[in-house]
């Protein structure tokens, strides 16, 4: 690294793994997340890694399910504490019948379950993060997945940087999955360059967002829109 590498250090991100395979068992996602997670505590971040399915979390639009009929839910205290807290968040998943997993949809519902939140600037809770994804399979579907993923979260208040995924994708069909043996994964060039560029490019806009204050609070803030502020919308027409 040279002397004009920014500082990342007070940046915090959370890996999120959507597998639907508890641990201890192997996550082919997890290995390629792990590579990314490696170069972003390398360049000074710190990040969590969460395996979603490890956690009782309640399916469900509501910020705390227990109060929604469900008996429990990790949600409220394990997980949304991480996400609320981290300046970047990555989204991991495999790729089942060329789409996401169901642990991925049911995080992207948690995630909007707190989408009517604010921050200490009376906008959206999401406003000035930024966020990406991680896609394995060996089937079609990685960009497929990716674009679900990355417009959920930006249509929530993320910001998402350039080149902000990365995948690696087997032979169709049965073929071997990102870990196995002789796969090809952890070498493949191009799988390797859109990792390290998305792990930049999320920091560097985490850098950017932070450094800027977050999104400006003009023309976004709701209570100045439901005190019947419209910045400029219903300017004399004649202008338009």
């Amino acid at each position: 690294m040279t002397s004009t590498t920014p500082d990342f250090s007070d940046l915090r991100a959370v890996y999120v793994n959507c597998t639907l395979k508890k641990s201890p068992e192997l996550s082919h996602t997890q290995g390629l997340m792990d590579r990314s997670i490696e170069l972003m505590r390398h360049l000074g971040a710190t990040v969590d890694s969460v395996r979603l399915i490890d956690h009782p979390v309640a399916t469900g639009v509501y910020p705390d399910m227990r109060e929604h009929g469900w008996d429990e839910d990790a949600w409220p205290e394990d997980i949304w504490p991480l996400i609320k807290d981290a300046d970047i968040l990555v989204i991991g998943g495999p790729i089942w019948l060329g789409d996401n997993s169901s642990v991925a949809r049911q995080l992207i519902e948690r995630l909007y379950a707190m989408s009517g939140m604010f921050n200490d600037r009376g906008q959206y809770v999401y406003y000035g993060k930024t966020a990406g994804a991680i896609i394995t399979g060996n089937e079609d579907g990685v960009k497929h997945s990716a674009m679900s993923l990355l417009y959920s979260l930006q249509h929530i208040g993320y910001v998402i940087p350039p080149a902000a995924d990365a995948g690696w994708i087997g032979e169709v069909g049965p073929g071997a999955s990102y870990l196995d043996e002789g796969s090809g994964g952890p070498e493949n060039d191009f799988t390797n360059r859109n990792t390290t560029f998305m792990t930049w490019n999320l920091l560097h806009m985490a850098r950017m967002l932070k450094d800027a204050g977050g999104i400006p609070a003009q023309g976004n803030v709701r209570q100045e829109w439901n005190d019947g502020e419209r910045f400029g919308f219903d300017a004399n027409p004649e202008y338009r």
